[in-house]
């Protein structure tokens, strides 16, 4: 069964103490990997075990806390769904797909990942379920509701969100994850991962925008702003 913690399941419910031993916790996946207590973070983060288990209940809490602080890093940028247009809905995809590139790139991620799918299976603990549901299907209950909102102002024409959302995620992730998860070392600057958003956004709008508000779009406009890596 998945274990959700109460109270604290989003970045603004958490005080800016539980933030830190959050960011403690995910330094250590970074460095210990498997390896993760509940007293090797009260160490790091300079506070007690009781503390710990007040505010995340047990391990696979304080698991659950990590991958919701980490995943609250990619951002949907609000929509006014009154007066919705192409440059706003354009804008608001590029953010989430910017965010979340930075945040899969990172090394507190790639680690999280890395032990999610060591254990996912193997009846460890519920990592895998923990990061699914908290990242991937949790980030697209937040960007659904955008692209409903260009469905519904016309800019964009699609069946079902869901299939929508996949091709969007697919478009902005490629093969990027998968490589660094194996060790690829990739340049993934600020300026390339900009340019790879805003390419993924325009050929998302290519795919499913509405004949009355898609732009139209030339050749280069599905090209990446850097080399393919």
């Amino acid at each position: 069964m998945l274990h959700i913690v109460p109270d604290i399941d989003t970045s603004e419910a958490l005080t800016e103490r539980q933030k830190a031993v959050l960011d403690a916790a995910l330094r250590l996946l970074v460095e210990e990997g498997d390896q993760l207590t509940m007293t090797a973070v009260a160490r790091r983060a300079s506070c007690s075990k009781e503390t710990l288990y007040k505010w995340f209940g047990d391990r696979d809490g304080l698991l659950t806390a990590t991958v919701q602080w980490q995943a609250s890093k990619v951002r949907v940028a609000p929509v006014d769904r009154k007066g919705l247009d192409l440059a706003s809905l354009t804008a608001s995809l590029e953010r989430f797909a910017s965010d979340w590139l930075k945040v899969i790139s990172s090394d507190t991620s790639i680690a999280l990942n890395r032990v999610a799918v060591s254990h996912a299976g193997s009846g460890k603990d519920n990592l895998g379920a923990v990061v699914l549901e908290n990242g991937r299907f949790a980030l697209a209950k937040r960007l659904k509701p955008v692209l409903e909102a260009g469905r519904r102002t016309g800019l964009l024409d699609f069946a079902d969100a869901e299939t929508a959302f996949r091709t969007f995620f697919g478009l902005v992730a490629r093969d990027v994850q998968i490589r660094l998860l194996l060790g690829d070392r990739l340049e993934l600057t600020e300026a390339a991962i900009g340019g790879d958003a805003a390419r993924a956004t325009q050929q998302f709008l290519a795919l499913h925008g509405a004949k009355t508000g898609r732009k139209a779009l030339e050749p280069d406009d599905f090209r990446s702003s850097r080399p393919e890596i």
